[in-house]
C-alpha cells in the first residue's frame, strides 16, 4: 500500500462515480478520457481492488467503490477547504432569486454550506437569469448559479460543469383578481386565451425562455409580448398587476405583493434545475453545496420524476449523464 494517495486520482474517481460514465466524466474534468481510465486504474492498483464493473453497455460501483465514494468526497472537501483557505477566498454564488420562498433549493443548499463550513465567506447575489450567468463564471465573476442547464448554447454547456439538483414543478404568477387565481391548481388546457409571460426578449433568461417556448408550443398556447423584466418582489409585483397576464415561474418561490402563484397540471410540467460552476472551480463551499446537493435530494427525492409529466428531453438526457 502506497503512503500517499494523490487527490487527482480521487477527484477522478468521484467524477466517474457521480456519472457512470468515462467519457462524461473526464469532460466534466477537462482531460482526456484515457488519463481518466488511467488515473482510475492507478488507484484501483493502490487499493488493491476494482472500484468499477465495466462493460460495453454501463459501468457500476463495486461495493469496494461505493464505500470509497463518500470517503473519497470528505476528503477532497477537506483537500479544497485547506486550498481554499490558503487564500481565503469568498465564494460568489447567484441564486437567481430573493431568499424569503417556501422552499428553494438553492437558498437550502447555501444555508447547509454555511453550516458546515461556518469559517468560511459564502456570498450570495441575487441577480437570475443562468444565461447572464453563466458568461460570468467563464470570465471568472462569478463562481456558481443556479438554472436550467440544457437551454444554455451547447458552447457554453461544454465549459461549464452541471450538477443536476431538482426537478421543480412549473406554475404560474397570477394578480389575485386574475379568473384562473379562484383555481388551487392551473390545468394547461385552462391558459387557452390567457398568453403566458415567459420573459421574451430578455437576454439574461434565454435558457428559461427557451423552456417556456417548448411548454406552449407542445400545448398550443400562447405567449405574451417580451417586456422590460421587473427586479425584485415589489416592482415584479407591479409589473404583474400592471399588464396582468400569467408568468411562468417555478412553485416554492417568493410571495409577491398582490401575486398568487398556482401550480400547472395535465401534465405536470418539469424543469431541472442545475448547479453549474467552472470545471477547475475547487472550493470547500462547493463542495458542501455538492454535498448537500446530493443528500437532500436523495432524502427527499429531488431527481424522481413523477409519473406523466412533461420534462423537454434535453433535460431527461440530463438526469442519466
Amino acid at each position: 500500500m502506497p503512503r500517499d494517495l494523490h487527490p487527482r486520482l480521487l477527484r477522478g474517481f468521484v467524477a466517474t462515480a457521480e456519472s457512470l460514465h468515462f467519457g462524461r466524466a473526464a469532460e466534466r474534468l477537462h482531460i482526456a478520457q484515457q488519463a481518466l481510465s488511467r488515473d482510475v486504474r492507478s488507484l484501483e492498483l493502490a487499493l488493491g481492488g476494482a472500484l468499477f464493473h465495466r462493460s460495453t453497455r454501463s459501468v457500476e460501483l463495486t461495493e469496494a467503490g461505493r464505500a470509497l465514494l463518500p470517503k473519497a468526497r470528505r476528503l477532497l472537501a477537506l483537500h479544497d477547504e485547506i486550498v481554499a483557505a490558503a487564500d481565503g477566498r469568498a465564494l460568489l454564488i447567484d441564486l437567481n432569486s430573493e431568499p424569503g420562498g417556501t422552499d428553494l433549493a438553492e437558498a437550502r443548499l447555501l444555508e447547509a454550506a454555511r453550516r458546515a463550513l461556518p469559517e468560511h465567506e459564502l456570498l450570495a447575489r441575487f441577480h437570475g437569469g443562468l444565461a447572464a450567468a453563466a458568461r460570468e463564471l467563464l470570465d471568472h465573476r462569478l463562481d456558481v448559479s443556479f438554472g436550467r442547464f440544457a437551454g444554455l448554447p451547447t458552447a457554453l454547456r461544454s465549459q461549464l460543469a452541471h450538477v443536476p439538483v431538482r426537478l421543480e414543478r412549473l406554475a404560474v404568477h397570477l394578480p389575485e383578481q386574475h379568473p384562473l387565481a379562484a383555481l388551487a391548481r392551473v390545468p394547461l388546457r385552462a391558459l387557452a386565451g390567457h398568453p403566458v409571460d415567459i420573459c421574451l426578449g430578455n437576454p439574461a433568461t434565454t435558457e428559461w425562455t427557451d423552456l417556456g417556448r417548448r411548454l406552449l408550443d407542445e400545448h398550443g398556447l400562447a405567449a405574451a409580448p417580451g417586456r422590460t423584466p421587473a427586479v425584485g418582489a415589489v416592482e415584479f409585483g407591479r409589473y404583474l398587476t400592471r399588464h396582468g397576464d400569467p408568468v411562468l415561474t417555478t412553485t416554492g418561490g417568493p410571495s409577491i405583493p398582490g401575486g398568487v402563484v398556482r401550480p400547472l397540471v395535465d401534465p405536470v410540467p418539469l424543469s431541472l434545475l442545475g448547479l453549474v460552476h467552472r470545471p477547475e472551480l475547487r472550493h470547500p463551499g462547493l463542495a458542501a453545496m455538492r454535498t448537500a446537493a446530493a443528500e437532500l435530494g436523495a432524502r427527499e427525492g429531488w431527481l424522481r420524476r413523477p409519473a406523466g409529466s412533461w420534462l423537454p428531453p434535453e433535460d431527461a438526457a440530463l438526469l442519466r449523464a
